[in-house]
């Protein structure tokens, strides 16, 4: 009894803090002015807004068929989610070094809120933009909801999950956080964004879906357009690529909070 009352006590302090570190990012980041906390998932979809504005003036050719907005929104809905989650983990610790003098903050507490808070903002904008396009008339409703639910979920694992890992790192490494930024940028064309696995010559397909992005943009636009794509993707290897990168980046986090936190 007393274990469970200790356990449930400790829940309760993590939860406080993460929720604090929450409140602390949203205000530190948008401010207390204009819209403010609206910017979450305001700023992803301006930006996808704007792909997808210029994309459909340029009548780009995509290799198909399929409507270009759609194919947009759910692309560059997923880089969002990994690459700005990555992004904000790699300059984690620096700016927040003095909270963890707080006896009850820990560096995988910082981590949690940025990764927390990243997901909230690229789902709010992925709804929003998903239900603005729909009811303009843009967009059809999608195919099947589950089965995008499954992909964004399985993407936000894998974005957590990454984050973590190149945190750490970051935190410990200002040559890694330089070199990290480098691999952002050519990972984005390889991601799956803007292109369809099935699309690709034969030879290359299995090398593609090497990559995890570009197996949970594929689950995503098979629930959004159903019969109308070919999806190819493999549930477990991201599962596990996602699993195998969050214990490394535990134990990264428990490297760098040996040496950052206060004894």
């Amino acid at each position: 009894m007393h274990h469970e009352t200790s356990l449930s006590r400790s829940f309760a302090i993590q939860r406080r803090v993460i929720g604090a570190l929450l409140m602390r990012e949203i205000l530190t980041r948008y401010g207390r002015h204009n819209i403010g906390f609206l910017w979450i998932f305001a700023e992803p979809m301006m930006f996808t807004l704007g792909v997808t504005t210029m994309w459909t003036a340029l009548k780009s050719m995509h290799g198909s068929n399929l409507p270009i907005v759609p194919f947009a929104v759910t692309g560059y809905s997923t880089v969002l989610m990994w690459r700005n989650m990555s992004n904000r983990c790699c300059h984690t610790i620096e700016p927040n070094l003095s909270l963890l003098f707080h006896r009850n903050v820990r560096v995988l507490d910082l981590f949690a809120a940025r990764i927390l808070l990243e997901i909230a903002g690229a789902t709010m904008s992925f709804v929003f933009i998903s239900l603005f396009f729909i009811t303009s008339g843009m967009m059809e409703p999608p195919d099947d909801v589950w089965t995008i639910l499954i992909g964004w979920g399985l993407l936000a694992y894998f974005s957590a999950a990454l984050s973590l890992f190149v945190g750490a790192f970051a935190g410990d490494s200002e040559t890694f956080q330089r070199f990290w930024h480098t691999i952002a940028y050519f990972l984005f064309p390889i991601s799956g964004a803007v292109f369809m696995v099935d699309w690709l010559p034969h030879a290359v397909q299995p090398y593609a879906l090497l990559v995890p992005m570009v197996n949970v943009v594929e689950i995503v636009r098979e629930g959004y357009f159903g019969r109308g794509v070919h999806a190819q993707y493999s549930i477990p290897y991201v599962v596990t690529v996602s699993s195998v990168l969050l214990l490394i980046g535990l134990l990264a986090a428990r490297h760098l909070a040996r040496k950052l936190e206060p004894a």
